[in-house]
């Protein structure tokens, strides 16, 4: 799937198949985290592959908006250190490709960012030097996707050289 057609397709996927997802497609989509850029190329994201069951279900158990992460084929917890201002761009970089990767490759994802943060840390080992970013939930979609996303026109959200004036490549 060529880039941008990924970019325009891609969708939140919150019901999955029981299709498991090869090996090689979860470490292609870790491989695209890892290959985001950083502020300062720091690299101080850190990357949770979930993938048991039960795990799964402990994830949905301490989310607050992430119910359906239970479904998932695996899920990824994306850590990042929050003493760097732009730690939260860096998690976005890097969850936009994994989620990117994984729509190229027919893996659907959805992201959430409520959780018991105690717990999760306690669960999952978390340091604390390091926050939660996000839970990114990857498997394959229960049914199949077509269409465009509904979306504003650009003219009504780009503008040229000032706010407020007519956008002209349109």
């Amino acid at each position: 799937m060529e880039t941008y057609e990924a970019v325009i397709s891609r969708v939140e996927v919150r019901e999955y198949s029981s299709e498991k997802i090869p090996d090689n497609v979860k470490l292609k989509i870790l491989e695209a985290a890892r290959m985001s850029p950083t502020g300062l190329n720091l690299q101080h994201w850190r990357f949770i592959l979930v993938e048991d069951k039960e795990n799964l279900k402990k994830l949905a158990e301490l989310s607050t908006s992430g119910k359906w992460v239970a479904g998932a084929d695996f899920a990824i917890i994306v850590l990042t250190n929050p003493k760097y201002p732009f730690h939260l761009i860096d998690a976005g970089r890097a969850i936009q490709n994994m989620q990117l990767v994984g729509w190229s490759e027919g893996v659907g994802s959805c992201i959430y960012t409520g959780f018991k943060e105690r717990e999760m840390r306690k669960e999952f080992n978390i340091p604390s030097e390091l926050t939660v970013a996000a839970v990114v939930g990857f498997g394959c979609p229960k049914k199949k996707l077509v269409g465009r996303k509904n979306r504003r026109p650009l003219s009504e959200l780009a503008y040229s050289e000032k706010y407020g004036e007519k956008f002209r490549l349109i």
